[in-house]
């Protein structure tokens, strides 16, 4: 395949969406958000087969300590994966093979990262490529709402009964202040744990800003019977997949059970819109309560230089680090 950066200003952005494979991460809109909070170069990339074009790949490109990196997703980015859309029939071990040579010698990178979810592991391995993945559970929202909700265990059917029993409401947000009081209830979650956010509130501000003129992000907000917003939920979603992308409550109300009653909303207004999959966004046994299912994208890694592979690792462990230190410094001040 030969690889052609297109001109951001001229892209038929409607004419992607209409990709079946399209994913909210690789709308106009959360490339805009990732380039915001990563200082990172968006990059669109049409892929030809002869004549006729096989797809697309998005990401965006950054530097790092002098090394250029092409990442589509990136770790910190909270974005899972976004990877490529092709036409049907297509081969996506084609598509990164190319990609891969056009991220060496057109964008002069040294390190690269890929996640998609139509990929299959053997498709990196073939190349090459160190493979990981981004592991999660998915429910899946082609059943009725009784079997969604007769799936789940039944402490967690308990759990959404006691909320509603006991006043919770839950309401649609549309507002910028909402990111900062779901920012306050993240930090009392992480506090719980001696950690931090890993993420700061312009993230959060940044991702509402974006998004929520698109109506492609479900904001949710839990009040107590007194009207106090007590957990808050955030839900991207468009075509097929929609997303749990954060959640948090204040520890002094999780006996009223609101984050249930949050992800049982989002779920069925979701459903409602035609969404085929609710991906949990990561990992968390807690989750298995709701009836989902284990779920695995391939992330594939390469550097130019092994150097480079390694400074990626030690980079990952210094962060994870610090939070400690930093969630341990707040305790003690």
């Amino acid at each position: 395949m030969k690889c052609k950066i297109i001109d951001l200003e001229s892209v038929d952005w409607e004419s992607l969406d209409k990709f079946h494979d399209r994913t909210v991460f690789q709308t106009r809109e959360w490339i805009h958000f990732i380039s915001q909070t990563q200082a990172a170069t968006p990059l669109l990339v049409e892929l030809h087969e002869g004549n006729n074009i096989a797809g697309y790949f998005t990401g965006l490109t950054f530097n790092r300590l002098g090394v250029k990196i092409l990442g589509s997703s990136f770790p910190g980015w909270t974005t899972p994966y976004i990877g490529f859309n092709m036409v049907p029939g297509a081969s996506r071990h084609d598509a990164l093979a190319s990609l891969e040579q056009f991220a060496w010698d057109e964008l002069k990178c040294l390190h690269m990262e890929v996640s998609d979810p139509h990929f299959t592991v053997e498709d990196g391995q073939a190349l090459g490529f160190t493979c990981s993945s981004y592991a999660s559970y998915r429910t899946y929202l082609a059943r009725s709402e009784d079997e969604l909700f007769d799936g789940m265990d039944s402490a967690c059917r308990r759990c959404i009964r006691k909320a509603e029993k006991s006043g919770v409401t839950i309401e649609e947000a549309h507002d910028l202040a909402f990111a900062d009081e779901y920012y306050e209830q993240l930090k009392d979650v992480f506090a719980k744990q001696e950690l931090v956010p890993t993420y700061d509130v312009d993230r959060v501000r940044a991702l509402v800003k974006n998004l929520e003129p698109t109506g492609r992000v479900l904001l949710i907000r839990a009040r107590d019977p007194q009207g106090k917003c007590i957990a808050s939920g955030i839900f991207p979603g468009f075509n097929k997949i929609a997303e749990f992308w954060g959640n948090a409550s204040f520890r002094s109300s999780q006996n009223l059970r609101p984050n249930e009653l949050i992800h049982w909303y989002a779920m069925r207004y979701w459903k409602r819109r035609g969404v085929e999959v609710y991906d949990w966004g990561g990992e968390g046994t807690y989750k298995e309560k709701y009836g989902c299912t284990p779920h695995q994208v391939p992330w594939f890694t390469k550097s130019r230089y092994e150097l480079i592979s390694k400074l990626r690792g030690e980079a990952k462990k210094m962060f994870d680090r610090k939070q400690k230190v930093l969630g341990w410094w707040n305790k003690t001040t």
